[in-house]
């Protein structure tokens, strides 16, 4: 299993591979094979990322449905109860009838001495065979209620079930893809990996120093929009690791979620779990402080900041940065705002 120190561990190993374009010069047939390892991990960590949102929605979806069921469960003892209730009334009123109706109608009129009582006796007979009509029929209903509620507790039941399968399987696959990238950067010579991390770390320091000059530009936003998006470009030289919510390690949604929590807003922590809260905005009318999503499912979020760019936590072997809304192979989805 990937603990989080683990996690944290090959993070730094595959930071070896975290190198933009151009941050290399023209190089001879060995570089252009470590460039090729390159683009390969850096495809497994996007996919390990991927998977881990995966598992993140899965895990979203388990909590809700787990809640769902408690209160089902909770609702299905009161009608128990209900139903416990009015058959013990209907066997009280039972006992009641045949107490009253020992002997037959006409049995009871031929040998009533005073015929004023029989009547009283035969109406008061008529209202409780009356009272145990409706309460029959109360009994009835209560007892479908309960049936379809264990019915419904049964369903949820079996959607929870899927949903830890799925978070199960989604947690599996991101963690194999984390070990083809560990596998592939462990056949690289010392020398290579040294070199690559070398120019990596370089990297990361240039785009930490762009990104706190960038984080300045967000001074003059206000209201829950600025607080959030402030408080994620504060988390800028983070380290991502999957499922982290801070504050030290983040993924991108426990990155946004922490941040909105801030400005009282509530999110799940689930990139296509936030995708459903909020308002739809269109790339051209994003504004600062708007989620922006990406990948088809939705497996990326970020927080906009203007002129195109978003303060994210973008993946393993990588830190919470400024950076332009270019995720590759995962394409613009949409944005939402809170």
């Amino acid at each position: 299993m990937l603990t989080p120190r683990r996690l944290v561990r090959f993070a730094q190993l595959a930071a070896a591979v975290v190198i933009v374009s151009g941050a290399v010069t023209p190089i001879a047939q060995a570089d252009q094979t470590l460039a090729q390892v390159q683009a390969k991990v850096r495809a497994l960590q996007e996919d390990a990322t991927s998977a881990a949102e995966g598992a993140q929605e899965a895990k979203v979806q388990l909590a809700s449905l787990t809640k769902t069921l408690t209160g089902i469960k909770q609702k299905a003892a009161i009608q128990g109860e209900s139903v416990k209730e009015l058959s013990r009334s209907l066997g009280i009123i039972a006992i009641d009838q045949y107490k009253s109706s020992g002997l037959s109608q006409s049995l009871e009129l031929l040998f009533s001495s005073d015929p004023t009582l029989y009547l009283t006796a035969a109406g008061s007979l008529d209202a409780i065979t009356r009272r145990k009509s409706v309460q029959l029929r109360s009994f009835q209903a209560a007892q479908q209620r309960l049936n379809a509620t264990t019915l419904t507790v049964n369903d949820k039941l079996a959607l929870i079930a899927s949903a830890q399968k799925k978070y199960a399987a989604q947690a599996r696959l991101a963690q194999a893809k984390l070990a083809q990238a560990e596998t592939l950067l462990s056949k690289l010579k010392k020398e290579d990996r040294a070199r690559l991390a070398k120019l990596a770390q370089e990297q990361e320091d240039a785009d930490q120093a762009s990104s706190l000059v960038a984080a300045k530009s967000a001074a003059r936003i206000s209201g829950r929009a600025g607080t959030a998006l402030k408080f994620a470009l504060k988390q800028i030289g983070d380290r991502y690791v999957f499922g982290a919510a801070g504050m030290t390690y983040w993924d991108c949604s426990g990155l946004t979620m922490r941040a909105f929590a801030t400005a009282g807003v509530s999110l799940p922590h689930s990139s296509a779990a936030q995708f459903r809260h909020g308002k739809s905005i269109k790339r051209a009318n994003l504004k600062p402080g708007d989620l922006v999503f990406f990948g088809s499912p939705i497996s990326h979020v970020g927080i906009y900041l203007g002129g195109g760019r978003m303060v994210h936590a973008p993946r393993p072997g990588s830190r919470v940065k400024v950076a332009t809304m270019d995720m590759g192979r995962k394409r613009f989805m949409g944005g939402r705002r809170y």
